[in-house]
């Protein structure tokens, strides 16, 4: 398989990750686009230093804050810290008196060489996948965008505060999904 049909192979998934980020079609498209064409006007560049998704991830994330900024006089995201999506129900299963840990956290072995395993990253992003589609923009800018907390404030319209318990929540879900499907024993598949 050539180059140019790997790079178009992972054009759904960099889609997906444009939407999420964008909440836009029209711009999301526009950023994909640029990055397969970008990808594709320098294959030479991907080099196989990393994996052919994380390199074209890599070029997308640069898409999107480009994307981010010329449109943030456009479109305000309105985000809101309602409790309905169950966040509080799993904040009770994990903490005791509020902030101490119901049980100890499991061993998760060397996180780093799990963090290597691809079917690691693959169960991460379907845990990803999982979080609400408000706290997973956040944390993906946070955490992935790798934007200071000051411009996720800015671009989302949401007080320090609120941006960092967005945050909390999501690496809270994300810990269970991976304790429950990959260090729990089950890392191939992802539980119901």
């Amino acid at each position: 398989m050539s180059i140019q049909d790997e790079i178009a192979e992972q054009r759904g998934y960099l889609l997906r990750f444009a939407r999420l980020q964008l909440r836009n079609e029209a711009w999301a498209e526009d950023a994909v686009s640029e990055t397969l064409l970008a990808a594709l006007a320098r294959p030479q560049s991907f080099g196989n230093r990393a994996q052919l998704k994380t390199w074209l991830v890599g070029i997308l994330k640069h898409k999107v804050i480009d994307a981010l900024r010329k449109q943030a006089r456009e479109v305000r995201v309105a985000c809101t810290s309602d409790d309905a999506d169950g966040s509080e129900e799993l904040d009770a299963l994990v903490f005791r008196n509020g902030d101490h840990f119901a049980d100890l956290p499991a061993d998760w072995g060397d996180p780093e060489q799990n963090l290597r395993s691809r079917q690691f990253a693959e169960v991460l992003e379907a845990c990803a996948d999982k979080l609400p589609a408000a706290m997973a923009r956040v944390f993906l800018m946070r955490e992935w965008l790798e934007l200071p907390a000051e411009q996720i404030c800015k671009e989302l319209s949401l007080t320090p505060t609120n941006l960092y318990v967005q945050l909390h929540r999501a690496r809270l879900r994300l810990r269970a999904c991976l304790e429950l499907n990959w260090f729990g024993g089950r890392p191939a598949a992802l539980s119901p």
